[in-house]
């Protein structure tokens, strides 16, 4: 608990840069980005400036709550006959043709630009420190590494920069990344916009021409990102806020609305009915998500519709007493970061960026230190589907801000990292919390379960061999799912003190620290 101000992520040198962002005077969107470049560099697999992100920012003075969509675009010349001729069937995972144009600089660009009071050489500095003069790798951080050794490997820049010496650095020992150190010195002194235009740009676009890809300096140039309305739905007595599509936080309202006709209360806590009743509505929001999330530049997508409680009514109704329901949809793993804040006057911000799989593309510019993301590979090549790929279009994208009202006012800025298991802990989360009267660090470490596809699913070990058992007689297929149930972070504001309470995932070297 803190009585001023707080921040949450996955890595403790990260919360301590922010934390002296906020000592400082500066808020908490100063704090976020501050944060987050300083997680570039000490958990690069997750989030970087080659990747994107996404917002949501409460400003205290206006009572206002702000969305931003900092998600990149494919290239102009990007088409489905093009890569169909180069032998695509469907979307390539790495490589230079899986990545999208970098969203997060411009990102923090206007983050800055509209809501923060310090300069970017200032929230830059802590980032450049630790790259510059290294920093000790967490044991999680080292295992991770070394896992994806062979990865790293396969590109010549990547492996001289993630690979010191050929080797993936081991726990305990000093990581330095002085090419990151020199990028973000740049664009500490020349300002974010020299990421998309002059000499990181031109070595991003070298990085594609050398690999044969299709991306331009105009594509760079050109890339705005957009302020959002954000979607919402009311649960329990609570508002949970997260952005439109082209991300994915419309199936975690999808699921709370359908959740919301069960008593879930009156059911013990990972019971097999309790999980059969979460994990069948998990299935029905995912293929209604699946089937409509993309850019909304490029479909219509009936959001007002699929919201409705009409529509939740209807779908409630397919919830049977057996594993019945049959949806397929992609999931790979993913990587990401996510950090919330709360300042001194109340601000907040949730916060997620993210490479999308670890190290993303696998490709690093030249000699930058810069990681590509790879989240083009969730478009698209079949031409029915609202996601496939267009030109300059934006992917579905699975990383998911949140929070959560009572009486108009923010109560729970939360997030949680792991690719499609996104919307499933945001649902599990919600549903401890309010269902099940679990504080808050308790709902974030409660077993939780992991739809896949079809019958599918994985539960972690902390669910009792009797609720395993009943899903099993229900029809589900129990599989393995180490270390794929995701990793979150909240901050509660306390409605009638004010006081923060923090919650940080064990599943990760996270912490949530206050003043």
């Amino acid at each position: 608990m803190s009585p001023q101000a707080m921040i949450a992520t996955s890595q403790p040198l990260a919360v301590q840069a922010g934390l002296e962002i906020l000592k400082s005077g500066g808020n908490a969107v100063d704090a976020a980005i501050a944060t987050a470049a300083v997680l570039n560099v000490v958990e690069p697999m997750s989030i970087g400036i080659g990747g994107d992100l996404f917002a949501l920012v409460y400003q205290a003075r206006e009572r206002q709550l702000y969305g931003l969509n900092a998600s990149g675009r494919a290239p102009a010349q990007a088409s489905l006959q093009d890569y169909r001729q180069r032998g695509f069937t469907e979307m390539p995972t790495e490589g230079i043709w899986s990545v999208t144009v970098p969203g997060a600089p411009r990102g923090w660009a206007v983050l800055l630009k509209r809501f923060g009071t310090r300069s970017l050489d200032q929230l830059l500095q802590p980032a450049i420190d630790y790259a510059q003069n290294g920093f000790p790798v967490s044991e999680r951080i080292g295992r991770r590494w070394q896992s994806l050794a062979a990865k790293l490997a396969r590109e010549e820049n990547t492996a001289k920069t993630y690979l010191p010496n050929g080797q993936a650095p081991r726990p305990a020992t000093i990581f330095k990344n002085p090419a990151l150190a020199r990028t973000f010195a740049l664009l500490a002194h020349e300002g974010l916009g020299a990421f998309y235009e002059g000499e990181i740009a031109a070595e991003i676009v070298r990085e594609f021409q050398k690999h044969d890809g299709l991306l331009s300096l105009s594509d760079l140039k050109e890339h705005q990102v957009n302020w959002v309305k954000p979607i919402h739905t009311d649960y329990r007595g609570v508002t949970v806020y997260e952005l439109p599509p082209n991300g994915q936080g419309l199936i975690a309202l999808l699921a709370l609305n359908i959740a919301a006709g069960f008593e879930l209360s009156q059911l013990e806590h990972n019971s097999a009915a309790y999980l059969h009743q979460l994990i069948e509505v998990m299935k029905l929001a995912f293929a209604d998500g699946r089937h409509y999330i993309a850019d909304p530049e490029f479909a219509d997508i009936p959001i007002e519709q699929l919201l409705s409680q009409e529509y939740a009514a209807q779908r409630r109704k397919l919830v049977g007493e057996n594993a019945g329901l049959n949806v397929t949809y992609g999931s790979p793993e993913g990587d990401t970061a996510y950090i919330t804040v709360v300042d001194e006057q109340r601000n907040v911000v949730s916060f997620i960026g993210s490479l999308f799989m670890p190290f993303g593309s696998g490709i690093t510019v030249g000699d930058t230190g810069i990681v590509l993301q790879n989240r083009g590979s969730l478009f698209s090549l079949d031409p029915q589907q609202a996601n496939r790929l267009e030109p300059r279009k934006r992917p579905y994208h699975t990383i998911i801000p949140a929070m959560a009202f009572q009486n108009k006012l923010p109560w729970l800025s939360f997030g949680v990292v792991g690719g499609f298991m996104q919307p499933q802990g945001h649902l599990q989360l919600l549903c401890n919390l309010l269902d099940q009267g679990m504080s808050l660090q308790e709902a974030i470490e409660a077993p939780r379960f992991r739809f896949f596809e079809g019958r599918q699913v994985a539960v972690e070990a902390g669910v009792s061999p009797e609720a395993q058992e009943g899903l099993r007689a229900r029809g589900h297929e129990l599989i393995a799912g180490d270390g794929s149930f995701g990793g979150a972070q909240a901050i509660i504001i306390d409605p009638a003190s004010g006081s923060l309470w923090g919650g940080s995932e064990p599943r990760s070297d996270g912490c949530a620290q206050g003043y």
